[in-house]
């Protein structure tokens, strides 16, 4: 006959069996990984081992290499159009600047039949000119405004460029008389001898500086015409 004390004894037995092995199987769990209470702080990494005490250094500035002087890739002037004394006949008075246009040189007179001869660019075919003038100006470093009748030509021109050494006028420029024309130095110095020009006179800045420290307004000038090309008048003295 069922014996419910004997039931209600026999289903505590169990429960607690059950109970026990729960708890053993969950101390073995524990001990293999701990169960982590706060998951979302997380251990603090280990501190670095102190480094060794480093003497002060001043400051040094870097160094940079500079790109290379354009005195490196100078063009070298022909010796004929090196600035150089020759023999020159004339009975223009001393100061007077001759332009020789057809052999492309300028003559600063000396007196007693002797010139300073400089290479010159001139104006190219249909630009030449001839004539005689007067330095009317003197400028360092001068400004470029292309005349009007220049900017039809070239309508690509800047309408004005300030002085410097990438302005086509170069170091120095004399202005000669009312004229669009000027006697100026050039940023392409391969230029000289060469009739590349819209009709000014071109020297090298080294041989325009030159020639400007000679001039003063008021200097005559004489453009002498393409059509009267002479044989080279001037030997060089020195």
């Amino acid at each position: 006959m069922f014996n419910l004390d004997t039931f209600k004894t026999f289903s505590r037995a169990v429960a607690f069996g059950a109970v026990a092995v729960s708890a053993i199987a969950f101390a073995g769990t524990a001990k293999a990984a701990p169960v982590q209470l706060f998951p979302f702080f997380q251990p603090l990494p280990p501190l670095a081992a102190p480094q060794p005490f480093q003497p002060y250094q001043p400051y040094q500035a870097p160094t940079y290499q500079t790109e290379p002087s354009e005195d490196q890739d100078a063009v070298e002037t022909p010796a004929r159009f090196r600035r150089q004394t020759v023999a020159y006949a004339t009975r223009e008075a001393p100061g007077t600047i001759i332009i020789d246009t057809p052999n492309t040189y300028l003559y600063y007179v000396l007196g007693n039949g002797q010139a300073l001869r400089y290479g010159i660019g001139v104006g190219r075919d249909g630009f030449t000119w001839s004539g005689v003038q007067s330095v009317t100006r003197k400028a360092e470093w001068p400004a470029w405004t292309p005349p009007p009748e220049m900017i039809a030509r070239q309508p690509y021109l800047p309408r004005h460029m300030a002085g410097g050494p990438g302005n086509p006028l170069g170091a120095r420029a004399m202005y000669l008389g009312g004229t669009i024309y000027r006697i100026h130095g050039t940023n392409a110095p391969d230029t000289i001898g060469k009739r590349v020009s819209s009709g000014c006179i071109r020297l090298t800045n080294d041989d325009v500086s030159d020639l400007y420290s000679r001039v003063n307004v008021g200097t005559k000038v004489i453009v002498l015409p393409m059509t009267e090309r002479r044989a080279d008048l001037g030997s060089a003295t020195r």
